[in-house]
């Protein structure tokens, strides 16, 4: 709130989650093809198995391009974005976990030394120094996600954080340990999924039999592990929280959507598992293929709705996804929400038109646009002034109330899943006028009163 919001076409959040999500199913086959290729090259070692090494040789240059190109790459473009479309949120991370993050730099720095050093060390260094980087690169990346999940976490469950403002009360959050267990199979259902593509090139019948069948193990317990964590994860979320996506009356249809998506995307990858450790033989790249499109599915669904969970904060309880912070509700009803957002304010000319567009932009654009993602001119339609005005004063109330209740979510809320208006009067009557004239002309089909199943997915 304190800095200006980009607000691109297609809205900030699709944007995030578009580079995120492909960063972390990158992120998590990195960490798991390090694993399950450093596991490879020590049987091979031991057994002196020819298919087993050359597994590992051809998986490893696709590991070193994923983990130290892509990753690298996206990751920074995480960064990017979320500082120029949620910069008050990134600030509150950088704040509160600068040290946290700064080992998770350090972590990955060598992670990306010691991918380079084992590709380029084939046949060059002894197999007990070869095993030595392969086994060191995997220990970097997965303590790489241990300090990110406590991050990650820490925005949708921050627990005992939001009374201490501790360190680690933020980090071992009530979520922290049940997703480190989720994304910890996820790695491993990964892995088995690529690798068992890259062991259908095996020649020799019965060495990529033996090879499918040690990758669907991965795969297997990698499912199970991942499911465990999600019932776990799902478990540890405040009541409030599960009333979004959980129930027959789910406030939001379309989170409830998304976890049935995951965890039936889980099921198709445990069911083709159990065919390719049955039948290894019959085993073709078409389901290799498809088990592995199921297992970005299910991590995709999964962060989906770790993020759509978080609503209608950024930090829960702490920071509404508009950057407002809960503690200030009450001082910004009285002085105004443009005494904060100077950035929005500067845009206006002082006429009300101006003044509810500063206040749309300051407290509304981070997840509605015009005319993009979230459409403010299509969800109201041609609004009747008595309607504007009543849904502005019913997401007041709320805003009051979450004041009243110091960040925790009150019985009661109308819009549970939308920041609450704050503001003055005269910016709240600014902001009527404003969303009033949007849709000049006035249709009867869209005067009716809002529809909560459609506005949950706002």
């Amino acid at each position: 709130m304190d800095y200006p919001i980009w607000n691109p076409h297609i809205g900030g959040g699709v944007l995030i989650g578009l580079i995120a999500i492909a960063h972390v199913v990158v992120s998590h086959f990195a960490i798991g093809g390090g694993l399950a290729i450093a596991i490879l090259e020590t049987l091979a070692v031991g057994r002196r198995s020819r298919a087993l090494r050359d597994l590992a040789r051809r998986s490893s240059l696709m590991l070193i391009l994923v983990s130290t190109v892509f990753g690298a790459i996206s990751g920074v473009a995480i960064w990017a974005v979320i500082g120029v479309v949620s910069p008050a949120a990134t600030s509150a991370l950088i704040h509160n976990y600068v040290w946290g993050w700064a080992i998770e730099w350090c972590f990955f720095l060598l992670e990306v030394a010691t991918a380079l050093a084992y590709y380029a060390t084939w046949d060059r260094v002894s197999p007990r120094t070869h095993l030595f980087l392969i086994w060191t690169y995997f220990v970097a990346a997965f303590l790489s996600l241990v300090i990110i999940q406590g991050i990650l976490s820490f925005m949708l469950t921050p627990g005992r954080w939001l009374v201490t403002h501790g360190f680690w009360d933020g980090f071992f959050n009530p979520s922290y340990f049940p997703g480190v267990i989720l994304r910890t199979g996820t790695c491993l259902l990964l892995a088995g999924s690529y690798l068992a593509l890259a062991a259908l090139r095996e020649k020799d019948p019965k060495e990529r039999s033996g090879l499918l069948r040690l990758l669907a193990g991965f795969q297997i317990v990698g499912a199970l592990v991942a499911y465990g964590g999600f019932r776990w994860w799902a478990a540890s979320l405040p009541p409030e929280v599960r009333t979004l996506s959980h129930g027959q009356n789910a406030l939001l249809p379309g989170l409830q959507k998304t976890e049935a998506f995951a965890l039936w995307s889980l099921t198709l990858l445990l069911a083709l598992a159990l065919l390719a450790w049955i039948a290894p033989r019959r085993h073709r790249w078409p389901v290799a293929l498809v088990a592995l499109l199921a297992g970005f599915a299910f991590l995709g669904g999964y962060e989906r709705l770790r993020e759509g969970s978080r609503k209608p904060f950024v930090i829960r309880g702490y920071m509404f996804s508009n950057g407002v912070l809960v503690s200030e509700v009450g001082k910004l009803n009285q002085e105004g929400i443009l005494s904060k957002a100077r950035w929005a304010a500067r845009e206006s000319d002082g006429s009300p038109e101006e003044e509810g567009r500063a206040v749309f932009r300051a407290e509304c654009s981070s997840c509605h646009t015009l005319d993009g993602y979230l459409p403010i001119r299509r969800l109201l339609g041609s609004p009747d002034p008595d309607r504007v005005t009543g849904i502005i004063g019913l997401l007041r109330e709320d805003g009051e109330k979450y004041a009243a209740s110091q960040g925790r979510i009150p019985d009661g809320l109308n819009y549970p899943f939308m920041a609450p208006f704050v503001g003055n009067d005269e910016e709240a009557a600014a902001l009527a006028r404003y969303l009033e004239e949007l849709n000049p002309r006035p249709m009867a089909s869209n005067a009716g009163p809002v529809d909560r199943s459609r506005g949950g997915e706002r």
